[in-house]
């Protein structure tokens, strides 16, 4: 995925992430609603290496550790993203 971030940067973030994985780190991240037109894979890269704890510098671009474990995160807010988001299924009582 790192790699892909870099050498595929303004490839679409749905060709490699689900709806609910780009958008829950979106809105994690940025503290807003998702855009309706959807993020390059860079963007959505780089914002899961930050929950990972990459630190965004000018000379620096996220490595494979802070992504990795951005990822982890990312399936977390994914399943609660499908369970509770905008978008759940789930019937609210």
């Amino acid at each position: 995925m790192t790699w892909m971030g870099r050498e595929c940067p303004d490839m679409d973030c749905e060709a490699v992430f689900e709806p609910s994985e780009w958008k829950a780190v979106w809105t994690a991240t940025q503290r807003k609603l998702p855009p309706k037109k959807h993020p390059k894979l860079q963007v959505i890269v780089t914002l899961i290496a930050q929950l990972g704890g990459y630190v965004i510098r000018k000379d620096s671009e996220p490595g494979t550790q802070t992504v990795w474990i951005g990822m982890q995160r990312m399936y977390d807010l994914a399943l609660a993203w499908d369970a509770f988001g905008p978008e759940s299924k789930m019937k609210r009582s």
